[in-house]
């Protein structure tokens, strides 16, 4: 049973003080519904964290043939509103890890690349791409549409926030959380500089394959408004938080996204980086945030034919921001110890988000944002690499 999304469009509230350079993809329109790729997880089990756009009979929406611009936001805006313009990742790598096959992922993520004038890995002297299962070799395992989408979502983001980050794939045998930390890490030993995971299940107690010091591993905060996911809950990973992100002039406004996922821990206790600001005992979510509102979503090309389509679709959830925080790291270099610390020691190098909610809660600062840290979208967004 596939969990529905009708996601409200935007609030347009605080300005981002950056620059437009002008856009690869066309703005996505704000109306229509979402819908949840991955059915809700069972105990022990995680679900990812992709929200598709349909159209009014509940198909994902095809947004371009091959004489238009894809709708929704591209490599340029990303790197646009986030201040990554002209940076590069110094032949760093960016892991991705997900839960079953994605049979196109490489020859996708070279159409997203090559729509958007991005130079096809594998090639040459370019960036590099490389699947393996969670072991590290070539049997990969069963394919589930839901979950190859989420594949491509979180490649072409690594693509579009660090064009020159090599990519590691590695696909997990199921979505247990066992073998996605099995998945994990198999990625923590081999030399990457940041492990993306862009899938939650309910609030658990810390698990060992997440807590990998001189690696930023990233999670996504969930797309059901106030409430705790894990991994994102665990102490030793990056909770990733989502916003709306509209342009606005000359710059661009991000409002806290209704479907966020905050609060605090109940099995995991808080960070020494955590500051009292949070007013939890436990770890707090979110630490950081970037666009996740499927309203102003993200172009991605896949076409594995989730839900009957292929092609150009628009993404938003969660999952959207947890692989570009981990390419921002990536961009940024400041990886030793846990990265969460030093983000929480340099938040001036954030656009502070301060306003919009998620939900209701006992605590407004869980979930309504305001200036500085709440927790639907942390500290903020990314505003260069300061803080990362």
């Amino acid at each position: 049973m596939k969990r529905v999304a009708l996601v409200l469009p935007a609030a347009v509230v605080v300005a981002l003080t950056c620059s437009v350079v002008p856009s690869a993809g066309a703005a996505p329109s704000t109306s229509g519904g979402s819908l949840h790729t991955c059915a809700a997880p069972s105990p022990g089990y995680a679900a990812c964290n992709a929200l598709v756009r349909v159209d009014a009979s509940g198909r994902p929406l095809s947004t371009a043939t091959a004489t238009t611009t894809p709708a929704g936001y591209g490599p340029a805006d990303i790197q646009s509103a986030y201040g990554l313009a002209g940076l590069t990742g110094g032949g760093r790598t960016v892991a991705i890890v997900d839960a079953y096959n994605d049979p196109t992922a490489a020859s996708d993520l070279n159409v997203y690349r090559s729509t958007f004038g991005l130079p096809a890995v594998n090639v040459g002297n370019g960036p590099t791409f490389r699947k393996v299962n969670q072991t590290g070799g070539t049997s990969y395992p069963r394919v589930r549409a839901g979950w190859a989408t989420e594949i491509s979502l979180d490649l072409d983001m690594v693509s579009a926030t660090c064009p020159d980050c090599n990519i590691l794939l590695v696909e997990a045998s199921s979505a247990s959380f066992t073998n996605l930390g099995k998945a994990v890490n198999y990625a923590a030993g081999q030399g990457v500089s940041a492990i993306s995971n862009s899938y939650g299940g309910s609030d658990t107690s810390q698990l060992s394959a997440y807590n990998h010091p001189g690696i930023a591993i990233t999670a996504s905060t969930g797309d059901a408004g106030y409430g705790v996911e894990s991994p994102a809950s665990f102490g030793t990973v990056v909770a990733v938080g989502g916003t709306s992100l509209t342009r606005s002039g000359t710059g661009w406004r991000e409002t806290a996204w209704s479907g966020a996922g905050s609060g605090c821990s109940t099995k995991n206790a808080k960070p020494s980086w955590q500051t009292s600001v949070t007013q939890c005992t436990g770890k707090a979510n979110a630490d950081v945030s970037a666009v996740a509102d499927p309203q102003t979503g993200v172009a991605v090309y896949d076409t594995t034919r989730y839900n009957g389509a292929k092609g150009w679709q628009i993404y938003g959830g969660t999952s959207v921001a947890s692989p570009i925080i981990a390419s921002v790291y990536t961009l940024g270099g400041n990886l030793a110890g846990y990265p969460a610390a030093h983000t929480w020691a340099s938040s001036t190098g954030l656009h502070d988000v301060t306003s919009g909610s998620n939900g209701t809660c006992s605590t407004s600062v869980w979930c309504t944002a305001g200036t500085g840290w709440d927790g639907p979208t942390g500290l903020g967004t990314p505003k260069g690499v300061t803080a990362f």
